[in-house]
């Protein structure tokens, strides 16, 4: 009975798609982030199809100046391609020739962080494109890129309007564009994941205006449903405790006025002795009503985050048949590998979700939570635990990978921190990534996955003590900076942590203030440092800092406590690698997996992606980590880049048969976009390298076939 259900969708899909492959050249655009509000990643255009995708070839290269990272999903209005750049400057391009319209401006003194795309918002002949540059929503005239200096504060709206006044001057900023709603643009925020982080409210502004239109409290407030889910007053951001905000993007159903929000964990991430409870409503998907904000339902993928498992890309909105019958539903993919469907209007689970028991954690003070939502279809996408014999065979050093492993807690996806260490499997960045998944009108859903361990561990807070034997800036550098470029300032480039030593030879002063007050790529911003803080630490850095240090005296304590509400932070944080900076774990390192949600089984899966190093290894070393997401057209195919490889490639979506491939000026780490103006179809991208340690490039790349 099972064959005969995948043989049925399979004949219907080649049907469907040898259908679509006949000339189809209406228009067709990308107007929105990620394709639409869906946010599935899929294009009606069949112009390029199974039989003549290998005659791809570069239409336009657009150049923008400053290379770096690129997280950008462009949109193409009207015939013009609209992105950010990688100092976060939007533009506008001619979508048929790559020749510029207007460039805007950065408003970072270096770069904010990196941007996953703009928003377009039209009335009649009022069109405007609204793009985030630090703390704040800017809004532009999308013919000329001017400022609409009538809106908000001169043509800005300020990203803490709704976050009260404990928001003060911490770290809000948003990598991921808002998401419309009539005239509303309801925005995702990026804040810090630490003691510092304000509550992550979700904010709706009226784009004519630019005031705050509603606010959602994912800390819920007195007489708020969830409020009994924290201890008393934890949303006055008092003790420490923040976030569970809305970081990756929203979908929303116009037709039914929902917006469905995915929300990140509270913070502190990794320790929640000071947040005992549920935790409502971080880790959900809200389903709110768009005009005002009200929870409509909610589900809670993790109760208590303590390992930074909040759900990481848009969800998308399908529809499936389940007993004859079409239901429009809503899928989210996890970091765990899990994909959640629910019914759209209800929240009903549409496979059977169980509630599993877990590892407990023996960090003194913590109370995980004994069980785990687990849906029992489909199977993950990830590999959920991690055993001696998963150790990388190609591992020159796999003993004592072995060894280490053995003595570190690795007892599934929900094994809580430990001060030995634990194995966070799939790790930080994946199973599925930001990129998000693509979707199909089939009802099938498209995910790249990654397949990397991270190796964490808990120790004391070192913010509770500053040594005296210690300079100042030696001392803002072990509370803010070890856990991720370690005490020796070393890094870990492999996992995005650069070397510091030395780095006044590569970089200049007022570049790393700049980074450290306002963030990029990866690394957070830090403007609670005060104007002598930071300068005590850059001279640090620089091995220039004016302070001797201080001989600690006999019999005095040399530790200054302060009332920071929190006892256990990060004191190691890496991917799990061998010696040679390669995954810990057995290939595949990366997939691509195909899942008809309509029965929750397997179509394929393939391992997606190489790392060089091992191409002469065999066929079985394969699969690298991948970002930004894969597109699906009507004629079957699907496009994808994502890799440090730099390859762009199509594959046939029916059975994951790799078609075409070609390789790229630099590494693309963003979703495609696919566009179709005067007849012609493109498939563009943008290449800003610099991830994961691939070369740095500042161009969009556009691929069409050759004039008849």
């Amino acid at each position: 009975m099972k064959k005969l259900l995948v043989l049925t969708l399979f004949f219907t899909t080649y049907l469907a798609c040898k259908q679509a492959e006949k000339p189809a050249y209406g228009t067709s655009e990308w107007k929105e982030y990620l394709g639409g509000p869906e946010r599935n990643h899929f294009s009606p255009l069949t112009q390029v199809n199974r039989e003549n995708v290998q005659q791809l070839q570069v239409a336009w290269e657009y150049h923008t100046g400053d290379s770096g990272q690129m997280q950008c999903n462009p949109i193409i209005v009207d015939g013009v391609m609209y992105g950010m750049t990688a100092t976060t400057r939007p533009f506008a391009v001619d979508a048929a020739t790559g020749k510029e319209i207007w460039k805007g401006k950065s408003e970072g003194p270096d770069s904010y962080s990196s941007s996953r795309g703009v928003v377009y918002w039209e009335d009649g002949d009022d069109k405007r494109i609204l793009y985030t540059s630090g703390p704040w929503l800017y809004e532009l005239d999308a013919r000329t890129g001017k400022p609409l200096t009538l809106v908000g504060d001169s043509g800005r709206i300020s990203l803490k309007a709704g976050l009260g006044s404990t928001a003060g001057d911490k770290m809000v900023i948003s990598n991921t564009p808002g998401t419309i709603f009539g005239d509303l643009i309801i925005m995702p925020l990026r804040v810090s994941e630490g003691t510092d982080a304000p509550p992550g409210n979700i904010q709706a502004f009226n784009i004519k205006t630019g005031k705050l239109a509603w606010v959602f409290h994912t800390i819920p407030h007195v007489g708020e449903e969830g409020y009994e889910t924290w201890p008393p007053g934890t949303y006055k951001n008092l003790s420490g405790v923040g976030a569970a905000n809305n970081w990756s993007g929203m979908s929303v159903d116009r037709k039914r006025g929902i917006i469905f929000v995915p929300t990140g964990s509270a913070a502190y991430d990794f320790y929640g002795g000071n947040r005992k409870g549920a935790n409502l409503f971080a880790n959900c998907l809200l389903a709110l009503d768009a005009k005002t904000g009200k929870r409509i339902w909610h589900f809670q993928f993790v109760h208590h985050d303590i390992l930074d498992r909040d759900p990481p890309a848009p969800p998308n909105l399908i529809t499936v048949t389940r007993g004859g019958k079409m239901i429009d539903a809503v899928a989210q993919i996890t970091k765990q590998g899990y994909v959640f469907v629910f019914n759209r209007e209800t929240g009903e689970p549409l496979f059977p979700v169980k509630e599993t028991p877990v590892p407990q954690s023996d960090i003194p003070g913590e109370a995980a939570w004994p069980t785990q939502p687990i849906p029992e279809k489909p199977a993950p996408y990830a590999r959920q635990y991690l055993k001696e014999h998963d150790i990388n065979p190609y591992a020159a050093n796999r003993d004592s990978l072995i060894a280490l492993l053995k003595e570190t807690r690795s007892e599934g996806p929900f094994t809580p921190l430990s001060e030995k260490g634990t194995i966070i499997f799939p790790g930080l960045d994946g199973g599925g990534e930001w990129g998000g998944a693509a979707a199909d009108p089939e009802g099938i859903i498209y995910i790249n996955s990654n397949e990397m361990a991270w190796r964490i561990s808990l120790g004391p807070d070192k913010s509770k003590e500053q040594n005296v034997s210690m300079t100042p800036g030696e001392s803002v550098y072990v509370t803010n900076c070890t856990s991720c470029h370690g005490t020796a300032r070393k890094g870990n480039p492999s996992s995005g942590y650069p070397s510091l030593v030395n780095i006044g030879s590569r970089r200049k002063r007022e570049s790393v203030q700049a980074v450290v007050s306002h963030g990029k790529g990866m690394m957070p911003a830090f403007p609670k440092l005060s104007k002598d803080e930071m300068q005590s630490l850059v001279g640090f850095l620089f091995g220039d800092e004016q302070v001797a240090r201080v001989p600690s005296e006999p019999g005095v304590d040399n530790a200054i406590k302060t009332e920071q509400q929190i006892s256990y932070a990060i004191s190691g944080y890496s991917k799990f690698l061998d010696r040679d900076g390669l995954p810990a774990v057995s290939p595949p390192w990366g997939t691509l997996n195909a899942i008809n949600l309509n029965t929750g089984e397997y179509v394929w899966k393939i391992p997606y992606g190489e790392i060089p190093a091992l191409k002469d290894k065999g066929p079985d070393a394969k699969g690298a980590e991948s970002y930004g997401g894969p597109v699906i057209t009507a004629s079957c195919l699907l496009f994808i880049a994502g890799t440090k490889d730099q390859y762009f490639r199509a594959f046939d979506k029916l059975n994951g048969k790799l078609l075409w491939q070609t390789q790229l000026p630099a590494a693309s780490f963003a979703t495609p976009a696919t566009y179709e103006v005067k007849g012609k179809q493109y498939i563009v991208m943008a290449c800003g390298g610099t991830k994961l340690g691939a070369k740095g490039g500042d161009s969009y790349i556009a691929f069409t076939l050759p004039a008849p």
